[in-house]
């Protein structure tokens, strides 16, 4: 199963989620109801005489004040999760890991999440650390792909060699990618509003228990200590009666992803052993009655279906169990039984030991390997259904042996290049951060432009003209590879600004770029990411309003044109768009409405960007291979640029082929 079958699969299971939580709601409604009948009987000494023996309105209360106690624990919840990853990883008891930390289990964690981001073409999402835990686990959270963050135990670290913590990180990255993590989110706010009538009875049942009965000796009836009492026992039980419910949902959503995710996490590292051996530790840990995967922190159980393993141990395993035996995932990943693993803490000497050669991207060493004709060796996973392209592929599935054509299609990066260490410093601290966007948008090309851009600096950044001025120059040598991941690799420290620093870093952006009263190809890509990233409604949930391609043929012809467009020769675009839509007659574009480049204007390709957004996961795909289909053969930079700026509008993944162009290093 593909990223857009994922994504398609979670909005399915998003309207089962609330159309099965409106019936616990329902039926919690119901016996609420029933419960107080019986109550109120009780209290009067009636017998069962139909509803006219009720007051006035009884019943509608009753069932106002459930709905109220469910409906707004849900949306309390969900409000405070509207951070997205942020909120769950501080709920969870995380620490966020400043982006320039030069602490040695801190950094290993940060060089392996930037090598992921990058070879996976997404932001760098944030890190935090889950100090109070000494157990392995970790798990990523968030809305979109591009706003997530991940958080990792302190007993990872602790326990975990690189390549077993680079084969978590892995896992992870399966589930931003996928799609998870929107679900996720969406189970804890539901959950919540169900386990608030659980959390009212029990605080009526312990205010009941701390009362002095205050009836008299001539009153009749049950003392209102004692209804309390019971008026609260039954909340309690019917309100854990909507948890049974719930988690039965949470533990059946959540059990085939995590195959999926083990099964991506191979797909990312080349390297059974990463997950494999992460896994078999916690077995070990579990064996030996440690700590395993558990987690201590008190909201470990609203959490639990996020975990890379079982948060909490539970009884009812088959029927509760938010994730699959570790003895099961093993044998799905190795192919047969495999033994646990002694998981003591490693010696400082031997994380040392680790070389940092392997801090070559993933995508970059796989590119590697397919230009010199060698396939890394990937175990049997097919059973789990993971497919590495995201669902880009033609209609005929491609064998892992064509690989190498579609290398070929990759003209910038036959040898991997290396991030100067004064960039990526700048990269990892917020204030360096914004003034980096600043200079990668500086332009020498004309000297009148140039000294326009450097008097808007003296006005807006007086402190750090001469800074950005630096970085420029030190961006003019780089290849310019580099300008995209550079800027994926900022994302954390930029997030670190406050809302009034993005709003003004984004005004300066638009004044730099507006300094020649025109925006060029590049500037539109990087003004497109950085706004999709960190304006003010980033992360936000987006709705669907468009379920077919063919409802946006004007704006896909824009596109494909657009990417045509990259030739020079306005004859060649006209025929690579063509080609293009010839691949997909369904769709019914014309060759009139092929858009000349001169003609093209970035404010309408912007609007065009907006609606794909809201265009359902399914459709996606088939606009990326079209512009895949209008581009040159082999693929240039520029075109990958704006396959990747695409990619970034529509929270998707980018395509293997593209991110085949950007073979980066790390500095040691």
């Amino acid at each position: 199963m593909n990223f857009f079958e994922q994504q398609a699969q979670a909005h399915r299971e998003s309207k089962k989620l609330l159309f099965l939580f409106a019936l616990a709601v329902l039926a919690i409604g119901l016996a609420v109801n029933g419960c107080l009948a019986l109550i109120w009987i009780w209290m009067k000494g009636q017998s069962l005489a139909g509803p006219h023996s009720f007051p006035r309105g009884f019943f509608f209360t009753n069932t106002f004040v459930c709905l109220l106690l469910i409906g707004g624990g849900t949306l309390f919840e969900m409000a405070r999760l509207k951070e997205g990853g942020d909120a769950v990883a501080r709920m969870a008891g995380g620490r966020l890991i400043s982006p320039d930390s030069s602490e040695r289990q801190e950094r290993r964690l940060l060089n392996i999440v930037e090598e992921m981001a990058l070879a996976s073409g997404i932001a760098c999402p944030r890190v935090y650390i889950l100090d109070e835990e000494d157990a392995i686990n970790a798990f990523a959270a968030g809305y979109h792909q591009n706003q997530a963050v991940v958080a990792v135990t302190r007993g990872s670290l602790l326990r975990l060699t690189r390549d077993e913590l680079q084969g978590v990180i892995g896992h992870e990255f399966s589930h931003i990618l996928n799609g998870d993590m929107r679900m996720n989110i969406k189970l804890i706010g539901i959950l919540f509003g169900i386990q608030m009538l659980a959390g009212f009875g029990q605080h009526m049942m312990e205010w009941g228990a701390r009362m002095g009965s205050s009836r008299s000796r001539d009153e009749k009836g049950p003392s209102f200590q004692l209804v309390l009492l019971a008026f609260g026992a039954a909340l309690f039980v019917i309100g854990y009666i909507g948890i049974f419910f719930g988690r039965l949902i949470k533990s059946a959503v959540s059990r085939q992803r995590e195959f999926l995710a083990d099964a991506s996490a191979v797909q990312f590292t080349r390297n059974p052993e990463g997950i494999g051996g992460a896994l078999r530790k916690i077995g070990g840990l579990t064996l030996r009655n440690q700590c395993g995967s558990r987690i201590n922190h008190p909201n470990a159980e609203q959490f639990s279906h996020m975990f890379l393993g079982a948060a909490r141990p539970n009884l009812l395993s088959g029927l509760f169990a938010t994730h699959p035996p570790i003895k099961v995932r093993l044998e799905r990943l190795y192919g047969r039984r495999v033994e646990f693993l002694e998981a003591s803490e490693i010696e400082e000497e031997a994380v040392h030991a680790v070389k940092v050669d392997d801090s070559e991207i993933a995508v970059g060493l796989a590119a590697g390997d397919r230009a010199s004709g060698r396939v890394a060796h990937v175990p049997e996973v097919v059973s789990v259904g993971f497919h590495p392209d995201f669902g880009y592929r033609q209609r005929e599935p491609l064998e892992i042996n064509e690989a190498s054509s579609q290398a070929n299609r990759v003209s910038q990066c036959e040898k991997p290049v290396n991030i100067p260490a004064e960039i990526l410093q700048a990269a990892r601290d917020p204030q360096a951060a914004s003034v980096l966007v600043c200079a990668l948008v500086l332009d020498r090309t004309l000297a009148e432009n140039y000294q326009s851009q450097i008097q808007i600096l003296r006005q807006f950044l007086p402190q750090q003209c001469a800074f950005a001025t630096l970085l420029h120059e030190t961006l003019e040598k780089m290849s310019p590879v580099m300008r995209l991941p550079v800027l994926d690799l900022a994302m954390p420290a930029l997030h670190l600004l406050n809302s009034e620093q993005r709003r003004q870093m984004l005004g300066l952006l638009s004044r730099l770029i507006a300094a020649d009263q025109q925006i060029s190809q590049s500037e539109f890509v990087l003004q497109t990411i950085v706004q999709r990233r960190l304006s003010v409604n980033a992360g936000r949930d987006v709705k669907v309003h468009y379920h077919r391609l063919a409802e946006l043929k004007e704006e896909t012809a824009l596109l494909i044109s657009l990417m045509a467009g990259v030739e020079s020769d306005r004859d060649l675009a006209r025929q690579a768009y063509i080609r293009a839509i010839a691949s997909m007659p369904e769709l019914g574009l014309q060759r009139e409405q092929f858009v000349g480049r001169e003609s093209i204007d970035f404010f309408v390709v912007k609007q065009a960007l907006d609606k794909f957004q809201q265009l359902a996961p399914l459709a996606k795909p088939f606009l990326i291979r079209l512009m895949l289909k209008a581009s040159a053969d082999p693929l240039s930079l520029e075109s990958a640029d704006l396959l990747r700026c695409v990619c970034a509008a529509l929270d998707a993944p980018v395509p293997e082929v593209v991110s085949a162009c950007y073979a980066i290093t790390l500095p040691s």
